[in-house]
């Protein structure tokens, strides 16, 4: 599977998407990129480098202008209520799913994102059944097809993160780690470029190997097929996101559709990144909360937000008369639509569900089985968030101590027919020191009483043993 250009080449954003897997770097990323020194960033060496509260270095483009806090109170609170959601996490995924939805709407604390985010994307349970399986990977060589590729797009993902700032750094040899497991994984599948600023950013939030299965659940659950050879699932995608806008923003709809843009054009990076290259990182944070909770509608909600508040009014449009005039708009998004707090707002309050969704989805493949024929990449059915997933995937339990299915109530022991045998002869015969009764009073039928009749009660038993499988279904 042969790149069909490299980055720097002209058009390469947008040119001959279809059947390839196109590369998504950024304009002139090789150049902001290979700095690795901070002589373009704030004029200084590393000792006069700052770095902003997400870790990209002041100055950059990357980094966050003025952000509003939550105030500390108010983010101590919500740390003590997803500490307790997280370590009852089972409980609460099967009783109260709709307070966890919230919560991740009004974003999860930073202290507990990376966490949470493995629970809510059932990682954490995936790492868990394959114990080991990282390392070993690890330890492979990888196939040099792709390693090749792999090293050549690290200097791009997040460059002036300090995480990914140096060429070789701890940053980097994480995501490459990464990256090669998955290739080795998923070997059918490979490597595509939209899968390095994905893992990089999980990167930025947890260890390699739990990144590493965070990535596996993106890739298999939440957006199965976007990162296969043809790109079909990301193409059948963009007809559905056009389809939903027809509802959501006629007028952008229509302009679209007037201007012959094809969905894949725009809609690309931002689906196959999930928004990590296109919005400020505050709005990247929370649109990622409410994904892994919610799924992929949420990609769709924000893109289609984006797509009515660019293009969803007469007067929005009449700076944007021509093809190349409305593919520039939609490069160069407003701030003020992009603002977090405005996002977020916009994308809780949009009613598009997954039952939309599958329904469009099932029109659009239709629609592609007659032009196209059958699809190529035999991808999963997709998972619709944390809930869906859980249910598919029910975390493993613990083999527990063997309980009595029947308990008995206390009584006398029942006494084996060998033995009554035994005593109705020695009732016959005298007896003897060594069969007298002392001998038989500290004999077999003492420890099968033991056996049968502990010391605990039956009810207390019954009790003991449930409280130890709930404490099974609670990741501590």
């Amino acid at each position: 599977m042969a790149k069909s250009r490299g980055p720097g080449s002209p058009g390469g954003r947008h040119h001959s998407l279809a059947g390839t897997r196109e590369s998504l770097a950024e304009p002139g990323a090789d150049e902001l990129s290979s700095l690795g020194s901070d002589s373009e960033v704030n004029g200084g060496g590393p000792e006069e480098r700052r770095v902003d509260k997400f870790g990209f270095i002041v100055g950059s483009r990357s980094a966050e202008g003025p952000l509003e806090e939550v105030p500390l109170e108010v983010l101590r609170q919500r740390e003590s209520k997803w500490l307790d959601m997280l370590n009852n996490w089972d409980k609460w995924m099967a009783k109260k799913h709709k307070k966890i939805r919230l919560r991740c709407q009004k974003g999860i604390p930073p202290s507990l994102r990376g966490r949470a985010w493995q629970y809510l994307s059932g990682s954490k349970v995936k790492l868990e059944q394959n114990i080991g399986k990282f390392d070993e990977l690890d330890l492979l060589t990888g196939d040099p097809k792709w390693l090749d590729v792999i090293e050549r797009d690290l200097h791009r993902q997040f460059p002036f993160h300090e995480m990914f700032v140096s060429r070789g750094g701890h940053g980097q040899q994480d995501l490459f780690r990464v990256l090669k497991a998955y290739t080795l994984y998923r070997p059918e599948e490979g490597y595509c470029q939209a899968q390095a600023p994905i893992a990089a950013v999980l990167l930025m939030h947890m260890p390699a190997e739990q990144a590493f299965w965070c990535l596996v659940q993106i890739c298999e659950k939440y957006l199965p097929g976007y990162y296969s050879e043809k790109l079909e699932a990301i193409q059948l995608d963009g007809q559905i996101l056009f389809s939903l806008l027809h509802k959501v923003s006629p007028v952008a709809y229509k302009h679209l559709s007037k201007q012959k843009i094809d969905p894949i054009l725009y809609m690309t990076e931002w689906f196959m990144c999930a928004f990590s290259r296109t919005l400020p990182w505050s709005s990247v944070l929370r649109v990622w909360d409410m994904f892994f909770c919610e799924g992929v509608k949420i990609i769709f909600r924000v893109g289609l937000v984006l797509l009515k508040h660019t293009l969803g009014s007469s007067d929005k449009l009449k700076s944007c008369q021509g093809q190349y005039e409305t593919m520039e708009r939609l490069r160069a998004l407003s701030p003020k639509i992009m603002q977090e707090t405005f996002l977020v707002q916009e994308v809780i309050e949009l009613p598009v569900t997954e039952r939309q969704i599958e329904r469009e989805h099932l029109i659009q493949l239709k629609k592609w089985r007659e032009t196209h024929g059958e699809l190529q990449c035999k991808s999963p059915p997709r998972l619709h968030g944390a809930k869906a997933i859980s249910e598919a995937e029910p975390p493993p339990r613990k083999a527990l101590e063997p309980v009595p299915s029947i308990i008995v109530s206390p009584g006398p022991a029942p006494v084996p027919k060998a033995r009554k045998s035994k005593e109705k002869s020695r009732e016959k015969s005298p007896a003897s020191p060594a069969n007298g009764p002392g001998a038989e009073g500290h004999g077999a039928p003492s420890s099968a009483q033991e056996l049968l009749h502990p010391q605990v009660s039956p009810h207390h038993q019954s009790k003991e043993s449930l409280s130890s499988r709930e404490s099974e279904d609670t990741y501590l």
